[in-house]
């Protein structure tokens, strides 16, 4: 069926069309009051070797020259970033920040990139907290950059690394202000809107056809036939004539 009949058993059919449509309308904006608003907040590390390097010196009297922490990136630290993303994404360390699955509460850390186990992404740490509200998306990337912090001294620790060759952490990024992201209350309320409209049209359709079905099997009886009178002479009513 083309477009313009399409609308034409629509206009035909308002008083079906035209509830349905505000039901399906009353259903979106129920389902956009109903989706929670989650807020967003990132926060950006980075790992730097510290200023006397990564080893002690062999000669006491002899120490290493300072450097400029920013100057001084090696794969080492993207493989440091890599390992610490690895650690902090597991549900052990999910469930000791708080976060339970399928909670109002989420976070995610990577090096920048789709896939957090390539070390190409550099010594970066990118944090990102997701919430119902905003209290919660920031304390959240809050309580994972601090957890962060932790492992990367515990790790450390583990290795017997000399204290002065520790890896430091810096904030690029401290944690954003939470930001309301309203994209899936936007596409949930869009798809509520058109099933229902669809479900609108459906039922337009379907009433047109059932009273076109009902209209053709009227048609294919035909007028009834009189009853027969006397010596198989139609019956012939008598009128009655009042006299004057």
């Amino acid at each position: 069926m083309d477009f313009w009949g399409t609308v034409l058993i629509v206009t035909r059919r308002w008083y079906v069309a035209l509830p349905a449509f505000l039901l399906s309308l009353a259903a979106a904006i129920g389902v956009y009051a109903t989706i929670p608003t989650p807020y967003v907040s990132n926060a950006v590390l980075v790992l730097t070797i510290p200023p006397t390097g990564g080893s002690l010196p062999s000669d006491p009297a002899r120490p290493n020259g300072l450097t400029n922490p920013l100057l001084n990136f090696d794969q080492g630290l993207s493989m440091s970033a890599s390992m610490l993303i690895q650690v902090i994404a597991t549900p052990e360390t999910a469930r000791a920040l708080g976060v339970v699955p399928d909670g109002e509460t989420t976070f995610t850390v990577t090096n920048g990139g789709t896939n957090p186990e390539a070390m190409d992404g550099g010594p970066f740490v990118y944090i990102e907290g997701r919430s119902t509200t905003p209290a919660g998306a920031r304390d959240i990337v809050t309580r994972v950059r601090d957890r962060a912090r932790i492992e990367l001294a515990s790790r450390q620790r583990q290795l017997d690394a000399p204290p002065a060759t520790y890896i430091a952490m810096s904030e690029m990024v401290a944690p954003t202000e939470p930001l309301p992201q309203r994209g899936g209350k936007s596409r949930g309320a869009a798809a509520a809107l058109l099933l229902g409209v669809l479900a609108s049209l459906a039922s337009v359709f379907s009433l047109e056809s059932f009273l076109d079905a009902r209209a053709r099997r009227r048609g294919s009886r035909g007028p009834a036939p009189s009853a027969p009178g006397p010596a198989g002479r139609p019956a012939v009513r008598a009128a009655r004539v009042r006299a004057p």
